[in-house]
């Protein structure tokens, strides 16, 4: 390949030897070469090309480092609800797309917050009879936990009044035990294995739309949380020399012995799509009060739910560990932190034995006395700034419990480290909100004044390297990715705004010109 001299920009690095460069010397895809510009000039090969960026910015390339891709393509297509401010909204958004189905055909989406509705009334299968009176509907919550579904999704489902509960789940009922709509946790599943069924479309795609969209905000790898049918279409689209994002795909929990059986084990593959951890749920989430916490939320309504109990979650957790499986344990109350904590620490030796990094996803609420051992044991904290912001309307539910909630400070001042993505589409997948996010603790309006919890803001520094370089060291690829230097992989994003001048309001409005994979311009703005 031709080389390729990149210049007429600031690069922020995130190269601790040389944090600033004027220009990027690229060949076959890896950096040769980052400094001033007339000295790559000179060095640079007979032929080589140039490509002047225009007095902009330039920064590493950016992981989600928890993203569900193949959910977040489906969605693009399907009924949003995340502008819902009551039922009757939420309703009116569901009739508005029933022009696209035909009678009998599933309504999937969603993306309903109850929780941030004028009267948060929680929703149920009666108002979707009315709606929708032609289709079976079943609609994903903001947070991903539960689903509300009408009455002909719950009978092609196979739920009746007398369906006993599912092991970690909730199959809510009214006071005469009939199905009210609402399914919780691994309620939910059916309708997981539905939308991937291929109800929902052609995924590749799909897949190719949202990968566009991923790299309009300057993300060049994704670490994807769906399942086997995300792996499938990826390796569709690299089949037909479409991909253009790095995919790091973890392994859902269903496949873990399916996945021990074909020898497979996480950081097999190459720097396109590599094998990750086996995502195992030991718990739900805040917005659904489904996340396991020490204390019971306010009014006495529980503890939330211990998705997977402790017995099999060491169990599985030793079975991957052995078969050389990293651990993705998605942990959001303090209690399901605690316990995962507990699990990784009695399989230290054979983590150390196979060189594992396991990592926890979204590690929300904490203990204290839990901070320091994550990094302790060497675990990646696989965080969502954006959910702080986010779940502003809820966090009552946690003050004066003394925890560590949403403790990116508390955990970079233990020595953990802590990577970002943004559970899109629970979140949107921009980086650049995550960031204001990280560095502001407040909403997009600047809200609460100070942020919340202001101790545990962090620097867009080590924001910045929470969306570079710790994705990259949890997936094994810290020699190869990350930074901008010689022998790295040539993935950046080129800015209209220096991020580290910038007015911390201001970030979220940041605008990418053009995303490079490779080597290899694959989205340029306005093309």
């Amino acid at each position: 390949m031709t080389p390729t001299l990149f210049a007429n920009a600031i690069f922020h690095t995130l190269n601790r030897d040389r944090p600033l460069a004027e220009a990027l010397l690229v060949a076959d895809g890896v950096i040769l070469a980052a400094g001033p510009a007339a000295e790559l000039r000179a060095h640079a090969p007979a032929g080589t090309n140039t490509v002047d960026l225009g007095n902009a910015v330039v920064i590493p390339g950016m992981t989600d480092a928890h993203i569900h891709t193949a959910s977040l393509a489906r969605s693009m297509h399907e009924v949003d609800l995340r502008g819902a401010r009551n039922l009757g909204e939420a309703l009116a958004g569901v009739r508005a797309i029933l022009p696209r189905y035909r009678a009998g055909e599933w309504i999937l989406g969603g993306w309903w917050d109850f929780n941030k509705w004028q009267v948060p009334v929680q929703p149920d299968r009666s108002s979707l009879d009315v709606a929708c009176p032609h289709n079976p509907v079943a609609l994903t919550s903001a947070d991903g936990h539960t689903v509300w579904a009408n009455s002909q999704a719950l009978q092609l489902l196979g739920i009746t009044g007398d369906t006993p509960h599912p092991a970690g789940g909730e199959i809510v009922r009214d006071a005469a035990g009939v199905a009210t709509g609402i399914l919780r946790e691994s309620a939910v599943y059916p309708v997981r294995k539905l939308a991937a069924s291929g109800v929902s479309g052609n995924l590749p795609e799909q897949l190719r739309e949202a990968q566009r969209y991923l790299l309009s905000l300057g993300i060049t790898g994704v670490h994807d949380i769906d399942g086997a049918d995300a792996l499938a279409a990826y390796r569709t689209l690299r089949e037909e020399g479409g991909l253009a994002l790095r995919v790091h795909k973890l392994l859902a929990q269903d496949d873990l012995e399916a996945s021990v059986a074909a020898g497979i084990r996480t950081g097999q593959g190459d720097s396109w799509i590599r094998h990750g951890a086996v995502k195992i749920f030991a718990d739900g989430a805040a917005g659904s009060h489904t996340c396991h916490m020490s204390q019971p939320f306010p009014g006495g309504t529980g503890h939330g739910v211990e998705v997977t109990a402790y017995p099999e979650l060491l169990s599985l957790a030793g079975r991957a560990a052995e078969a050389g499986i990293a651990v993705a344990a998605h942990a959001i109350g303090d209690r399901a932190n605690t316990l995962v904590l507990d699990a990784l620490a009695a399989i230290r030796d054979t983590t150390a034995l196979n060189g594992l990094r396991h990592r926890i996803e979204h590690v929300q609420f904490l203990q204290p006395a839990d901070v320091p051992r994550l990094a302790e044991l060497g675990v990646v904290a696989s965080m969502q700034p954006q959910h702080c912001p986010s779940d502003l309307p809820i966090l009552g539910m946690v003050e004066g419990r003394g925890l560590a909630s949403y403790g990116w400070r508390s955990l970079l001042d233990a020595g953990a480290t802590v990577a970002f993505g943004s559970d899109s589409p629970v979140e949107v997948p921009n980086p650049f909100h995550g960031l204001h996010a990280a560095i502001t603790r407040t909403t997009a309006a600047g809200e609460p004044d100070g942020g919340w919890e202001p101790q545990e803001r962090i620097t867009l520094a080590e924001a910045l390297y929470a969306y570079c370089v710790a994705p990259a060291y949890a997936s094994g690829e810290e020699a190869v990715k990350g930074t901008l230097a010689p022998g790295m992989l040539a993935d950046f994003a080129v800015l209209d705004t220096d991020i580290f001048r910038a007015d911390p309001a201001g970030i979220r409005d940041t605008t990418v010109l053009m995303t490079v994979t490779g080597g290899a311009v694959r989205y340029r703005k306005g093309a």
